[in-house]
């Protein structure tokens, strides 16, 4: 028996051992040549995994600083806030509290956001900022980024900000490709990393824009860290054992290979979607918009989803998420992303199984 609880929760993930013997390294200054050496190294990995030329950023955060930082930072006139989760919708909540103009984009949770919808809203002129979660972890909706990308050459002077949290390393991205301006991620998702690192790519257009709004504030203000990311270094004091973690897991990440990384986790989950039909439950996500790193399930066929993790927990030290927000109960939550394996999956499908059969 192991000697822990494992999490299959959509985040924090489990961490392997080995990241956390990496992440047991020696300390060293932040402001030392040692630290710039240790940036400079996994940089150029970085933009490979972002797909840009541009500078990749280290925010000692999670990733919902960095979501704020690019409301800050880049809205002058109004946002569209894409609201299809509990993750989109606070984004919209967040774009308020900062004092922005904010329009919400609101579409059905479970359903994904369409760049019709985008286009529609944006046609009226009224927004120079869209903010758009890629993968919604509350309801393992994936929308069509490439898709709603495309919208940048038709409004050029439209900023397009992207979280990734849930869908950065399962499945491939593109910063240059897609033209947009922000793409955001954080470390406790597929990274399977611990808490507290946000990364972040961000445009020429982005930069520009940020400066000409002068209360942007300082811990996320992107001509900062431009200007300490061109030394190798960050604004503020990093959480260097996590990127001493972030160091080991991107070696792992390029030794696997990215293609068979992205293979990896569209196999996995499709192994939790099979289980899923074997039962008879259903899906949360509409079909043809399921995130590759997690799965929300409908819970259709109206089973105790606090007593089905609970007993999950209890005989087999496996934890499943029991759903988010307005649809926890009825809906439940497994997550494939990280490190695991089909070996590790296979004994998760095993132990659900155990667990539904005993309800």
């Amino acid at each position: 028996m192991r000697d822990h609880v494992k999490l299959f929760i959509p985040g924090p993930v489990e961490v392997s051992p080995d990241t956390y013997a990496a992440m047991s390294a020696p300390m060293i200054g932040h402001r030392s040549k040692d630290f710039q050496n240790l940036y400079a190294e996994i940089h150029e990995k970085l933009q490979v995994l972002f797909g840009t030329k541009q500078l990749v950023f280290l925010s000692t955060s999670s990733a919902f600083g960095v979501m704020e930082g690019a409301v800050r930072n880049l809205v002058k006139k109004k946002v569209l806030n894409c609201c299809c989760g509990a993750f989109s919708d606070k984004w919209h909540d967040v774009s308020l509290r900062c004092g922005k103009q904010a329009e919400a984009l609101k579409v059905p949770w479970g359903q994904a956001i369409l760049a019709s919808q985008v286009e529609e809203r944006l046609a009226t002129g009224e927004f120079d900022a869209v903010t758009l979660v890629h993968s919604e972890t509350s309801t393992g909706v994936l929308s069509p980024v490439e898709e709603i990308a495309k919208l940048k050459a038709k409004f050029p002077d439209v900023l397009f900000i992207v979280d990734t949290v849930s869908s950065f390393t399962t499945v491939p991205m593109n910063f240059d490709e897609l033209g947009i301006d922000v793409l955001l991620t954080g470390s406790q998702k597929a990274f399977a990393m611990p808490p507290g690192l946000g990364l972040f790519t961000a445009s020429e257009a982005a930069y520009e824009r940020a400066a000409t709004i002068a209360d942007r504030g300082y811990y996320f203000d992107f001509l900062e860290f431009k200007a300490n990311g061109e030394k190798s270094m960050t604004p503020s004091t990093p959480c260097i054992s996590l990127i001493y973690g972030l160091r080991h897991q991107l070696n792992k990440f390029f030794a696997e290979g990215l293609e068979n990384r992205y293979a990896r986790h569209a196999r996995l989950n499709g192994q939790v979607h099979d289980w899923v039909a074997k039962h008879g439950f259903e899906h949360f996500a509409a079909e043809g918009y399921r995130t590759k790193g997690l799965t929300c399930v409908k819970n259709n066929k109206e089973i105790d989803v606090s007593a089905f993790v609970s007993n999950l927990k209890k005989k087999h030290k496996f934890i499943i998420d029991g759903g988010y927000g307005k649809i926890k109960g009825t809906t439940f939550r497994i997550s494939n992303m990280g490190d695991e394996t089909d070996e590790s999956i296979g004994e998760l499908i095993a132990a659900l199984d155990d667990t539904l059969g005993s309800l």
